[in-house]
């Protein structure tokens, strides 16, 4: 290697010693592969050849420092593309490639670092409960009734697990890593924000029009409201880190910008979770994270149980003649209160078909992914709307009603547990916290999971790659938050240790 970096200073009159080999490395790998990239592509005829100077560049990046390639990824997030090939695969471009590479360089570390590396990450409670949902999805997966689709779920959440849960875990143990987090995010999707208003602008912000000017980094309004409620508690923590100037002025105003443009995406989802945010803040400050978690839970089981008792939820039945898509917002608020709009009703019509489908495979459930395969021979032709044919093949639209279908009752029950379980940690590292601008961070932390548990009462896009990375990126962070605090407390308890 010693050899080889001299030959490099030699060629290219680098006598500086300071210059560090692995940049010196770096750089002559960009020179020669983009000489590859032009000669081939010139060669062959091909311009994607182009790009193989970039795809070397990344997998040497990946394997030297992952870090990079970790925040690059978190870059791209905001801008990430559906993309579906010739024969139906689809995939998120670029974070889904980068996500798998990024997974493979993990493994890698782990073998050659593990060793070196604390176990406390992993046997954290939150960790381990995340574990067994896994686990028992793994178990769903084998007893699946199409095995094939349970299975490319199962890897698509594993490599969701590994570089959003575990990766950024590793990564993101710092106020630095935290900022640097915040930076990737924040300049490409406030771009991405303001390209999106400027262009609905241009239909006079009309309601009919919000699902396609945020296209193609959106897939619709509802996960382009969603990703910014999600991020939205991340802008105060932030506008904290600095105190005057202009990066704090540019911080400050965009919490306005942003509750601005949420407003303009019409999403009734978001704006409730903001609201339920905003009451959160104050459960969790006074300690009431578990009576509003049992007082939900037994307002749940007795409004189901009313719904279910001699098939009351019949009653409410919609006419498929009103049932209709509504082009006002102000229309569709008024039509959703009647039972009168048509995607809450059609959510209804899946949700019921749901109930059906748990008693048919009440334990293990249809397996992973298959709601959509199964749930047209479980529906109650009374719910049907007129866009009940469902060509777009869309989910289930409840996330735990979805672990319900594809796992079973102790699949929804373990996914439960896990979601209560880091709330009611989540107030208790809150409390314990005594570094103040990280007390702040787990606030934030806590509220952006709340946000997303929300949105997963009537949608179902925990594997959406933006609503997704944000969910496990968020349960490394707590759990960091909480081992440098049982740090901080046996320093504290052992002053010999800190020195």
């Amino acid at each position: 290697m010693d050899a080889i970096t001299g030959h490099i200073r030699n060629l290219f009159g680098l006598k500086d010693s300071s210059i560090p080999d692995h940049s010196l490395l770096t750089f002559t790998g960009i020179a020669i592969s983009i000489a590859i990239g032009i000669i081939a592509s010139i060669v062959l005829e091909e311009p994607l050849l182009l790009g193989l100077p970039a795809g070397l560049l990344l997998v040497y990046q990946t394997i030297v420092d992952f870090r990079k390639v970790f925040f690059l990824l978190m870059f791209t997030l905001p801008l990430s593309m559906e993309y579906y090939f010739p024969g139906g695969f689809g995939t998120d471009l670029p974070t889904e490639p980068l996500l798998i590479g990024l997974m493979l360089a993990y493994f890698l570390y782990l073998l050659s670092s593990y060793k070196k590396m604390s176990s406390d990450f992993l046997l954290h409670p939150i960790t381990l409960l995340l574990l067994l949902h896994l686990v028992w999805m793994t178990y769903t997966t084998l007893h699946s009734d199409n095995f094939i689709v349970s299975l490319k779920f199962m890897l698509a959440k594993g490599w969701y697990v590994v570089g959003y849960f575990f990766l950024a875990g590793t990564i993101l143990k710092t106020k630095k890593d935290f900022m640097t987090l915040f930076w990737v995010i924040f300049i490409p999707f406030t771009i991405a924000i303001a390209v999106t208003l400027v262009r609905h602008s241009t239909y006079g912000f009309s309601f009919m029009d919000v699902n396609y000017v945020m296209r193609p980094c959106f897939r619709n309004h509802v996960l382009y409201a969603a990703i910014m409620a999600v991020f939205f508690p991340y802008l105060f923590i932030a506008a904290r880190q600095y105190k005057t100037g202009i990066i704090k002025w540019i911080l400050v105003l965009s919490i306005p910008f942003y509750l601005i443009a949420i407003y303009l995406s019409f999403t009734r989802t978001a704006y409730i979770a903001l609201i339920l945010a905003f009451g959160s803040y104050f459960i969790i400050r006074f300690r009431l994270i578990k009576p509003a978690i049992i007082a939900a839970s037994i307002g749940i089981v007795l409004g189901v149980g009313y719904m279910l008792n001699d098939n009351k939820y019949l009653d409410y039945a919609p006419e498929f003649d009103k049932t209709i898509t509504h082009y006002n917002f102000d229309n569709l608020v008024d039509a959703t209160a009647k039972g009168e709009d048509v995607s809450t009703m059609e959510r209804v019509y899946r949700w019921v078909a749901a109930i059906h489908m748990n008693r048919a495979r009440f334990w293990t459930g249809f397996g992973p992914g298959n709601f959509y395969n199964f749930y047209k021979g479980y529906t109650v032709n009374e719910f049907e709307t007129y866009v009940s044919d469902n060509p777009e093949k869309s989910g289930i639209h409840n996330y735990y009603l979805m672990m319900l279908v594809d796992q079973g009752l102790p699949g929804a029950i373990i996914f439960l547990i896990l979601s209560f379980f880091i709330l009611i940690k989540g107030e208790n590292i809150y409390h314990q916290t005594r570094n103040k601008n990280r007390k702040y961070m787990v606030m934030m932390v806590l509220l952006s999971i709340i946000i997303i548990d929300a949105f997963l009462i009537i949608n179902d896009m925990l594997e959406t790659d933006k609503v997704g990375a944000f969910y496990f990126i968020n349960l490394a962070l707590l759990i960091n938050f909480d081992l440098k605090n049982k740090e901080e407390a046996l320093s504290m308890n052992n002053p010999s240790n800190s020195q």
